[in-house]
């Protein structure tokens, strides 16, 4: 699966431009401002309907426009696809997919797998949970049709729940609601647990090949004590949860667990070295889709050099190359990754004031 057209308009400082890009690699460079970070985001935001550096409209939309609209053609195998999407200064968006008007953006999602690795990925392990249950999350959704719908049950009912504890109602009002969080909790927690193993095979590969010198194991927590019944949890924490106005334990709480040793990866290895193990697992990541549902993501890679000495950063887009899917990777100088090559890029674009040019 890849883009063979992309176009944007009105997006952040591109008021226009049409690229077709490379079904391999793409090297997209430019100085810092030049707008080679956003067409990396357009892409993002054609395959989530949301933007990766800001949720407010009006800052992804170029000053003084109404709208931005992106438009691609997507190749997969033998067919091509055409989506859409369309953004408005009030927040509305549009989204088309072969001109049917599509309502849920998780179809968009579905249609369009991305995964991003920016500076900002550390998050990834330096944040709270948050960000490594949607790093699983992601896994899961693209794995498994059912764990979309039963997620969206148990964040349902949590919501009830923490509406009745915050009235401060008696435990048998709350009764019924935790029969159906556990029910949903269970379906959630077994989808996240089984996709996080089958993770985990390729995972390890991937990491010997980055930090052969490093142990480092990974391990999902469900989000509460595993030798209580999630049932039995919620109504001893029933009073605590009074207290407090929402539920302590439950997948809600879930989390992806990296340690070197006895030690957390963020405190055992260094910034380089952490961004190669966020690659690691982005690729893992993508590698499991292609085995599962035979897709391909689509990887966005901005400010590659950063922080990789030239080593690593052959090692890396060896990796990426090795995926067969398409990269967009985003460089200051397009020598830092020309040179860590075996062949060219297939397609080489260069961005200034918002303006892209295919260099040839």
């Amino acid at each position: 699966m890849s883009l063979s057209q992309f176009n944007i308009q009105y997006f952040r400082n591109i008021a226009s431009a049409q690229l077709q890009p490379g079904s391999g690699l793409n090297l997209i460079y430019g100085q810092n401002g030049s707008g080679k970070t956003s067409i990396l985001e357009a892409i993002y935001f054609l395959g989530m309907g949301r933007s990766f550096r800001s949720h407010l409209a009006q800052r992804v939309i170029c000053n003084e426009q109404e709208q931005l609209t992106l438009f691609a053609r997507l190749q997969v195998h033998d067919t091509q696809h055409k989506v859409g999407v369309r953004r408005f200064r009030n927040g509305d968006t549009d989204v088309k997919i072969d001109g049917e008007k599509i309502k849920r953006l998780s179809i968009l999602a579905e249609t369009l797998p991305i995964q991003l690795i920016t500076p900002e990925s550390f998050s990834l392990l330096f944040e709270g949970p948050k960000a490594r249950r949607q790093f699983i999350d992601w896994g899961a959704f693209h794995s498994d049709p059912m764990f979309y719908p039963q997620w969206m049950n148990v964040r349902r009912v949590l919501k009830q729940r923490n509406q009745l504890l915050r009235d401060g109602v008696n435990y048998q009002q709350i009764a019924y609601w935790d029969r159906e969080f556990v029910r949903y909790s269970e379906a959630v927690t077994a989808i996240r647990n089984h996709y996080v193993d089958s993770l985990n095979g390729l995972l390890k590969g991937i990491i010997r090949e980055f930090l052969p010198q490093a142990d480092i194991r990974v391990s999902f927590t469900r989000g509460w004590d595993s030798k209580t019944p999630l049932a039995e949890l919620l109504e001893a924490q029933y009073s605590r949860d009074v207290v407090m106005g929402f539920t302590v334990s439950g997948p809600h709480k879930a989390d992806l667990r990296l340690r070197v040793g006895n030690l957390p990866a963020q405190d055992a290895l260094s910034r380089g070295q952490l961004k190669l193990l966020v690659c690691a697992l982005r690729i893992a990541q993508g590698k499991l889709l292609k085995q599962q549902q035979d897709k391909d993501s689509i990887y966005l890679v901005d400010d590659l050099p950063s922080e990789l000495d030239a080593k690593h950063r052959q090692l890396l887009l060896q990796q990426l190359s090795e995926t067969g899917a398409q990269v967009f990777v985003t460089a200051i100088d397009p020598a830092a990754i020309a040179d860590s090559l075996n062949t060219p890029p297939e397609r080489i674009f260069r961005v200034e004031q918002g303006s892209v040019t295919v260099i040839e």
